[in-house]
């Protein structure tokens, strides 16, 4: 009997529910795992006797109920399985993003109070010994990978995973029932995991997930876009991410889809071709950076194969404003597209590891609305979804035959949503989560009078798609009094594969500017193909040629937008934005206000009359290090004045 991810799982806790699939669904397999360019199989019978195996050996660490195991590591079965043996005894478990930063995870492990801490291998380990002296609640660090350890065995404070296993053996034959005891107790309203909010304006905060509100989005999803129990998914987002906590533990859970956990994060998308997903979650980055990988390589091949390529994406991108509103094509459009399929879009998609793709979602930002029509036009079926941690990553979404570019879909089951006074979207439903830790205050704004205040600015079509405008403290207006929004200019312009991440400023100004990013892949790649040499990313991004590039890709926006939308001067950053530096969230988002606030002197020579600004760039590095280089950025116009050389506007 293979159980069905219908309603009547929300009764269950996430343990619960996958003892109740061991029993039923033993032999199946749950999880794989690519070791040495083998994958390995685990069946649920495995993945439940590792979780319970687990638990026992918390319980013999003397790990209490209600107690927090934070865990940092990339995506491995052992993150499931500690994850789901805390919660099987009543803990609550702590995702922390293994890209952090010793001071970042210091505050995440101080602030949830984590009592244990489960750290992949040594890199992550020297991170916590670095901040040992400010984490005096962590009694133990527990290790998966054991390279490299040998070093540290005589420290008591640290302890193997393998050893904590052999410790719950020990524990099982003594307490043979202590673990399955303390499952039954568990109920769907418990909280059994933090996750991490963006902090896009400030430290992040602890979103208190309940079982019910996985299990409610993972069965919610499905009543949309079913999903079969013999589907794949490869995990290779963060587990601290609820994106990822919601395809990896609440989706996989209720579905009983296989989760495949790639070799390594540099083999994830290799990985990726050999799985052939069947259903893909990620954030606009990575269907970005896809499509600039696509781009790249048509750009180095020959004249005619770009040409037979424009011309076949232009009958993809026909074909593709029919599959989005589900409408049938013309005779003649079919053909063709069927044509190109065969000669472009299916290679396309099998080299991708597209090829069995049912269902792919964007989400965490908004997503250009040519990127949409981009992937429909190969035959990708990408849908915008809509939501945040506090509602489990997703309270809309699109429905087949029924994607629009400029909207993030429809309510899920279940699911309502109201607009507030001030143009505020609210929303409910059995995913919302409990509040955040230890933070009343916050808990008591964002969640009042029953409904998710999101923070995001909105309104809904006749037929109830939702339009998301921006984060309601975002959304600007010019010196005039004309609203916009920058997030939605700034998605036109990183649909440019030459632009990788846009800034754009304007609020009580009288015109807008922008800084931008260029991508070192593409851009670089155009400079070599006409023999511009550079050394530094610094030095490409101040290349007169570059700018011009660039200038050529603003104006192609602007000419898109209305005259009050425009940007008029803008800057080609002289680094990358880095979540390292705090200008990006760990999820990629930018820390607006606190760029704005970081490079100040530049956008005060963009509201000025400067053609250059001395700046002092700092650069951190993973050893902590810091170098600091005295650099020149060029301001520059959008569009060339006429009859005037050297003297631009906006046009």
């Amino acid at each position: 009997m293979i159980i069905q991810p219908t309603p009547e799982l929300k009764r269950y806790t996430l343990p619960q529910l996958l003892r109740a699939r061991a029993r039923h669904e033993g032999s199946r397999v749950a999880l794989r795992q690519k070791d040495y360019g083998i994958w390995n199989e685990i069946t649920y019978a495995e993945y439940y006797q590792k979780v319970v195996g687990f638990a026992h050996g918390l319980l013999a660490l003397g790990f209490q109920p209600g107690e927090r195991l934070a865990i940092i590591a990339d995506n491995i079965p052992e993150w499931l399985y500690a994850e789901l043996g805390t919660q099987a005894i009543g803990g609550i478990s702590v995702g922390v993003y293994q890209s952090s930063l010793p001071a970042e995870i210091a505050y995440v492990l101080d602030y949830t109070g984590a009592a244990l801490v489960l750290a992949e291998d040594q890199e992550q380990v020297d991170k916590l010994l670095e901040i040992r002296s400010e984490i005096p609640g962590v009694r133990k660090v527990i290790y998966e990978d054991p390279k490299g350890m040998r070093a540290y065995a005589g420290d008591p404070w640290i302890i193997g995973f393998t050893e904590v296993l052999r410790l719950g053996e020990e524990h099982a034959r003594a307490n043979p029932g202590a673990v399955e005891t303390l499952i039954e107790k568990g109920k769907p309203e418990d909280v059994c995991h933090l996750s991490l909010t963006s902090g896009t304006t400030g430290r992040p905060k602890a979103a208190m997930l309940m079982h019910k509100n996985l299990i409610h989005m993972g069965v919610a999803l499905q009543q949309v876009d079913p999903l079969k129990p013999t589907d794949d998914y490869l995990s290779f987002l963060p587990l601290a991410w609820i994106g990822e906590q919601m395809m990896s533990v609440g989706m996989a859970l209720a579905g009983g889809f296989a989760v495949n956990f790639p070799e390594s994060v540099d083999t994830a998308m290799a990985d990726l071709k050999e799985i052939g997903p069947h259903v893909m979650f990620g954030p606009p980055r990575i269907w970005e950076g896809i499509q600039s990988s696509i781009w790249v390589r048509i750009s180095e091949t020959y004249a005619f194969n770009r040409w037979v390529y424009r011309r076949l994406l232009e009958v993809g991108y026909r074909a593709a404003e029919y599959r989005m509103r589900g409408q049938a094509m013309p005779l003649g459009l079919r053909l063709a597209y069927g044509l190109a399929d065969q000669v472009l879009f299916k290679p396309l998609r099998d080299q991708l590891g597209f090829l069995r793709l049912r269902r792919a979602y964007t989400g965490g930002a908004a997503l250009g609305p040519d990127v949409f029509r981009f992937y429909h036009a190969i035959g990708v079926n990408l849908k915008q979804i809509y939501g945040q941690t506090e509602i489990i990553g997703i309270a809309f979404v699109h429905r087949d035959g029924d994607v629009r570019a400029d909207t993030v879909g429809k309510p899920l089951p279940g699911g309502e949503v109201k607009i507030a006074e001030n143009g505020e979207i609210l929303a409910r439903s059995d995913a919302v989560v409990a509040g955040y830790w230890e933070k009343p205050e916050a808990t008591a704004e964002t969640f009042a009078d029953g409904w998710l205040h999101t923070g995001d600015a909105g309104y809904l079509t006749e037929d109830g798609h939702l339009v998301v405008i921006d984060r309601v403290s975002d959304v600007m207006h010019t010196a005039s009094g004309q609203m916009f929004s920058p997030q939605f200019i700034e998605n036109k312009l990183k649909f440019s594969p030459y632009i990788k991440e846009a800034v754009v400023f304007g609020d009580q100004k009288p015109y807008l500017t922008a800084f931008i990013n260029v991508d070192p892949q593409t851009v670089g790649k155009w400079a070599e193909d006409r023999g511009i040499a550079y050394t530094t990313y610094i030095d490409l991004s101040q290349k007169p040629q570059v700018a011009e590039l660039i200038r050529k890709e603003v104006k192609a926006v602007n000419d898109s937008l209305p005259e009050h939308l425009r940007i008029q001067r803008f800057v080609l950053l002289y680094k990358l934005l880095d979540a390292d530096d705090d200008e990006l969230t760990r999820t990629g988002k930018v820390r607006r206000k606190f760029v704005m606030q970081r490079y100040q002197p530049i956008v005060d020579a963009l509201y000025s009359d400067a053609k250059t600004v001395r700046v002092e760039a700092e650069f951190k590095y993973q050893d902590g290090s810091v170098q600091k280089v005295a650099t020149e950025v060029n301001v520059l116009e959008a569009a060339p004045l006429a009859g005037a050389p050297g003297s631009y506007v906006a046009r």
